[in-house]
């Protein structure tokens, strides 16, 4: 039985057993077992299919206007855009969607404290992101969007895009084809790769919720009410030790620098991986919402076993050394070190790993699949024990 404690306080679902039941019955898709939805080609080719997905920034935005309040940097908007993009592309890119994206963006805003011009550092940022992928091939269309006035709904901002990809079917990489004997490498989510401007501390878009309250030191529930829930346990709100301004121990940056580090995007090292994809690389898993359990959900009959994790960045290592989450749930909501995990022939890791390092991005090998008796499970070793997700 899968729990976040922690978590789910603040009014938050690692595992989204609800929203799984309520979609249980929806169309699959042309690849039932796949990372993302494909569909049929928009353009009707039947050689080809379509992906389109939706994500965003998530709750970060609502720490991106905190930070902003406390320091008057706008900058940490353009980190949203490229957070919301990122959540986007690299999901898809587990399908082998790589280049060729059309991106729409929805900011959803509360315009008597969301001004003009944060809204144009969130454009601003699509634009910086796009550029810089295009340097590494990837081909971003930015097609315009919408920002909304929904004071009533929104106390902050939210920032959301939808993006569409079209790739040929012999092309596609479906982890419904994921099974026993296969390597696992994580790439890193920490450190600076070629491709980023600052050292990023590994936190993506997912459990900001958790880390945020976790973190940061309770005057600011009195101070910005409006960055969070109004149905959340008044102790459950900024129920940590530290300011943004505050260094984050371990590391070079504060603790609001680490904790608004824009999202890893790993296309620049899959673009070079392109030929070994759906052949030697056989799934790739991208470790969003659910962490280091995220794998679970795809395949059949498979043990995940993750015995050769990367040591926990300093981000992840504070939010343990708090005290409230506990090593289980830690890995189950955060990535814990790594975002994106391949899935490959023994033939393929020195390929996959001299990639990673031409661009500097951490990679090893943490794992492998078994055999599993009946349905999927988990299985992580690391310093902090061992622990099983059935």
């Amino acid at each position: 039985m899968l729990s976040s404690d922690s978590y789910r306080s603040r009014g938050v679902s690692a595992t989204k057993d609800e929203v799984k039941t309520a979609v249980k019955n929806l169309d699959k898709g042309l690849f039932p077992g796949a990372f993302c939805q494909i569909n049929a080609d928009i353009a009707q080719d039947p050689d080809y299919c379509t992906v389109l997905h939706a994500d965003g920034a998530g709750t970060k935005s609502s720490l991106a206007y905190l930070y902003y309040k406390e320091t008057g940097d706008l900058s940490v908007f353009r980190g949203l855009a490229q957070d919301s993009l990122v959540m986007n592309t690299d999901d898809m890119a587990c399908v082998g969607a790589l280049d060729q994206f059309w991106l729409s963006n929805t900011i959803g805003r509360n315009a008597q404290r969301v001004g003009g011009n944060i809204i144009a550092e969130v454009i601003s940022g699509y634009q910086a992101a796009a550029a810089k992928l295009a340097e590494y091939g990837v081909k971003i269309t930015l097609t315009g969007g919408e920002t909304a006035d929904v004071g009533d709904l929104v106390r902050t901002l939210i920032c959301d895009s939808t993006v569409l990809a079209r790739l040929r079917r012999d092309q596609v990489v479906d982890a419904g084809q994921l099974r026993p004997g296969l390597t696992i490498i994580g790439l890193g989510s920490f450190g600076q790769a070629v491709y980023e401007a600052a050292e990023n501390s590994g936190m993506g878009s997912n459990g900001l919720t958790g880390a945020r309250h976790l973190l940061l030191k309770h005057s600011y529930a009195r101070e910005y009410p409006e960055t969070y829930a109004d149905s959340m346990d008044q102790a459950k709100a900024y129920s940590g030790q530290f300011a943004l301004t505050d260094l984050l121990p371990g590391s070079q940056l504060t603790v609001g620098q680490a904790l608004l580090s824009p999202t890893r995007t790993y296309l620049p090292v899959l673009t070079g991986l392109r030929s070994l994809l759906g052949k030697q690389i056989v799934a790739l898993i991208h470790c969003t919402g659910g962490g280091q359990v995220k794998c679970r959900s795809f395949g059949r009959g498979i043990r995940y076993v993750k015995d050769s994790l990367f040591d926990l960045p300093p981000l992840f290592q504070a939010i343990y050394e708090g005290g409230e989450i506990s090593a289980r749930e830690l890995y189950q909501v955060f990535n814990c070190g790594h975002r994106m995990e391949l899935y490959c022939e023994e033939s393929a890791i020195p390929l996959v790993l001299d990639q990673a390092a031409r661009l500097r991005v951490p990679a090893r090998v943490i794992g492998h699949t078994e055999a599993a008796a009946e349905e999927n499970e988990v299985c992580i070793r690391s310093e902090l024990g061992e622990f099983w997700y059935r």
